[in-house]
């Protein structure tokens, strides 16, 4: 597993080149970066049976969420920043693991367009976060369960 502050620097580097590269891109906000951890960490269980990362997925009210990451950006909607040479040394080691760089492009490919907004509504809507208790843990074979069936429903 790795520690999800790489995952969060992995798509903060993604921002930051959509950024540079398209005058309409967004920044990325804490927000997105947890409905995207989400799908990272569903993806991992579902496709190679092992978490990304060994942090729980919460699901609070605006939808899953790490508590870790949530105290790290504590009162910043922005996330993107300033990218320093660390931040350039996760994403790096992340393309790097085979695995989880074919997770993270997987996830950035299906849900990197989205708002915030867009993916907060689509994680309520599914099994995952309708059958957690809300502040609770999302259990983790839960979310492997119902990600394996939306592999299997979207690609077969």
């Amino acid at each position: 597993m790795i520690d999800v502050m790489k995952f969060v620097n992995w798509f903060r580097v993604k921002s930051n080149a959509q950024m540079r590269q398209f005058d309409f891109a967004d920044e990325l906000t804490q927000m997105k970066v947890m409905k995207l951890l989400y799908y990272v960490q569903g993806t991992s269980l579902a496709v190679y049976n092992e978490k990304a990362f060994p942090e729980n997925i919460i699901a609070w009210k605006y939808g899953p969420a790490v508590e870790v990451v949530h105290n790290h950006f504590v009162g910043k909607r922005g996330i993107v920043g300033e990218i320093t040479s660390g931040d350039l040394a996760d994403y790096q080691e992340i393309e790097a693991n085979s695995k989880m760089a074919s997770v993270v492009h997987a996830v950035q490919e299906a849900f990197g367009d989205k708002s915030a907004i867009e993916l907060m509504n689509q994680t309520h809507a599914e099994r995952p976060w309708i059958e957690t208790r809300q502040s609770g843990i999302i259990d983790p074979e839960l979310m492997r369960d119902f990600f394996r069936t939306e592999l299997v429903n979207n690609n077969g």
